[in-house]
């Protein structure tokens, strides 16, 4: 593992206990410039997790607490009229930051979450006439609760294709909560420092994108895309009444991206079919649109996914 990576993980773990998996991933957006969407019941140091990345990375980090009662102008701000001077000045929202966490996103209703669409993807921000760009790096970390829970909403799947990963949380284990309930108890959390600035995390990320990927296993990755929309043509017709859409465009992209980071955190130069198995699910599994004979089913994507993966010829 490279040396800051692991530095960064040492900090994080000062305050997080476990979930190995939700703090590779955050990484892995850092790495690439990707959202994060991250899935679980309340409790599991989500919000932790994100907050005590920000202060490992030295980055400016904000959160928006995501309720009904949202407005767009809470999120990107607003034109205010100055009675001295006489014209309209914008305040800008907390929108303009490095890290912002979304916290809870799919309570507020389909307007607020519009509000997101430009600046997730064109790294910009429209006020009254006026478009603002958003100092790098700009991710967007984003916390849901399931939508099977009161008051949750299911995201626009415009939205969803936004998040480079899905990465759904689940709970410590009983070793770890025990040190969990340990720590809170007594106060034992260690200050967290700042191991890294900009100009590292920039240097990161060229060394990120001198990973190597081979031409079989780029078509390799491409081919679990298209397995997703085109089945039949993968041997698996019996998934098809399943899916009402396969996954878009950006999940080859995200898949390219991706693979290359969690190589490099792991101390590889190039990207092996054992990447992409480890990521798969987090990179498709909130772009395949199910159909309903799959919800009346009980069908996930997970499941249509390690289909996918054990019927595509690995090179």
């Amino acid at each position: 593992m490279h040396p800051l990576i692991e530095q960064i993980e040492r900090e994080v773990k000062k305050v997080v206990v476990g979930q190995e998996r939700m703090i590779e991933g955050l990484l892995i957006g850092l790495l690439c410039d990707g959202h994060i969407l991250l899935e679980g019941v309340p409790g599991l140091a989500k919000t932790t997790t994100v907050n005590t990345l920000a202060k490992a990375l030295g980055l400016a980090f904000k959160r928006i607490q995501f309720t009904p009662d949202l407005l767009p102008s809470d999120i990107t701000g607003t034109q205010i009229y100055d009675p001295a001077q006489n014209r309209f000045k914008i305040k800008r929202g907390p929108i303009f930051t490095n890290l912002l966490l979304a916290d809870e996103i799919n309570r507020a209703p389909a307007k607020v979450q519009s509000a997101l669409l430009e600046v997730m993807q064109e790294r910009q921000v429209t006020i009254g006439e006026e478009t603002f760009p958003i100092d790098p790096p700009f991710l967007v970390m984003a916390t849901q609760n399931p939508i099977e829970q009161e008051g949750a909403y299911q995201l626009p799947e415009a939205q969803l294709d936004r998040f480079m990963m899905k990465i759904v949380v689940g709970y410590n284990s009983k070793e770890e909560e025990l040190e969990i309930a340990r720590r809170v108890a007594s106060g034992a959390f260690e200050p967290v420092e700042p191991v890294l600035g900009k100009g590292e995390l920039e240097e990161l990320k060229e060394e990120v994108r001198q990973i190597h990927i081979d031409p079989e296993v780029e078509e390799y990755m491409v081919d679990l895309v298209f397995a997703t929309r085109e089945p039949e043509r993968y041997g698996l017709k019996e998934l098809a009444h399943y899916i009402e859409f396969g996954a878009s465009p950006r999940a080859s992209i995200d898949f390219f991206k991706a693979t290359r980071a969690l190589s490099f955190i792991r101390g590889k130069d190039h990207v092996t079919p054992l990447e992409i198995a480890s990521i798969a699910k987090e990179i498709l599994r909130h772009r395949i649109i199910m159909s309903y004979e799959a919800e009346a089913e009980g069908v996930k994507s997970d499941t249509i996914i390690d289909r996918v993966l054990e019927v595509v010829p690995i090179p």
